[in-house]
């Protein structure tokens, strides 16, 4: 697979004016982004807006509102998971009916990201490439530190969006495109690329996918019950697949749902949980995996025996990413 790996030098804005992208870009950035650009292929915006401070610790997130009533035990009720973050739960899950498909379940999860430090993995298979130092089996030192992980977003030849990782940039980042931004300080930001989210110097990696599924609150325009197209091809026409998406709210938590629903209750579950922007991720089973990790101490190793699905329609289990032969892209949230 062609892409661009590109050195850790810094261009600084007394620099030659060929690198001129903006003040303190990593030099593998600025050239990528040039290079595209003399490609045609990525527009750039001219802002270098700083990386947002990880939010201040969060409160734990109220109850949400079932869309069918009566609701059943437990729906609704945030319920802490994962290993605690200095005695702490830095992620809370629950359930909840979707009103397209209601004997099924859809998990949703709350990340504190004050606690947090995401990271994205990256496989051959997707996005490809045998370069990458952030790939499956997770090791031990990462294990130890593991809070939970969940699958990253389409083939990138579905995506319809870019890649950057590592220095790689993959593919082309598109203007537009709902981006899952990850800073230097581990946090991410969710939003249309080159519109709320743009590069800069801190800008670790970008996993593009699609269009916005929520922006500002509201679920994009379109959106169909019976579509299998659009959102992404569904196996065997089938609406209601496992479909996953990640938002972020208004005080910065992330959050996560999975489970067998069409677009529009997909859309409408993450503006249930708080969403103020979401991207859609993965589809069709078995890609969507949100797992979490409770060791029995607090530096334990995570593994697949003490982890946990998010939801019951998951097909794969929480030791995917400690598998070799998986070499699909993901994130892990971890402590450090």
């Amino acid at each position: 697979m062609s892409h661009l790996t590109l050195s850790l030098d810094t261009v600084r804005a007394d620099a030659e004016p060929m690198n001129r992208v903006s003040p303190l870009v990593p030099m593998r950035v600025a050239t990528a982004t040039i290079l595209a650009l003399v490609a045609g292929m990525v527009p750039v915006a001219t802002s270098a807006a700083p990386s947002p401070p990880h939010p201040l610790s969060l409160p734990k997130p109220l109850a949400l509102t079932p869309f069918i009533s009566p609701a059943q035990p437990g729906e609704g009720q945030w319920a802490p998971a994962g290993r605690r973050v200095n005695g702490q739960p830095a992620i809370y899950t629950t359930t909840l009916r979707p009103l397209g498909n209601p004997t099924a379940k859809v998990g949703v999860a709350w990340i504190d990201q004050s606690m947090l430090r995401a990271r994205l993995y990256s496989g051959s298979m997707s996005p490809g490439g045998s370069f990458w130092t952030h790939t499956t089996p997770l090791p031990p030192a990462a294990a130890s530190t593991l809070v939970a992980a969940f699958n990253g977003g389409f083939l990138l030849k579905d995506s319809h969006g870019g890649y950057l990782s590592e220095g790689h940039l993959v593919a082309p980042l598109v203007s537009g495109a709902a981006s899952l931004v990850i800073y230097r300080n581990g946090s991410v930001t969710i939003g249309a690329w080159n519109r709320d989210v743009w590069m800069n110097a801190d800008v670790l990696a970008v996993r593009q996918n699609l269009t916005l599924l929520v922006n500002n609150g509201v679920p994009a325009a379109g959106l169909k019950p019976n579509d299998n197209r659009a959102w992404g091809g569904t196996l065997y026409g089938v609406y209601d697949v496992p479909r996953s998406a990640l938002g972020i709210t208004a005080n910065g938590a992330l959050v996560y749902a999975d489970g067998p629903i069409n677009e529009v209750d997909l859309a409408k579950a993450m503006v249930r949980a708080g969403a103020v922007k979401a991207m859609v991720m993965d589809i069709n089973p078995p890609w969507p995996i949100f797992a979490t990790y409770t060791p029995s101490t607090p530096t334990g190793e995570a593994t697949g025996a003490n982890g946990k699905d998010l939801a019951p329609s998951m097909t794969e289990k929480p030791d995917l990413f400690f598998q070799s032969s998986y070499q699909r892209d993901f994130i892990t949230l971890s402590t450090s």
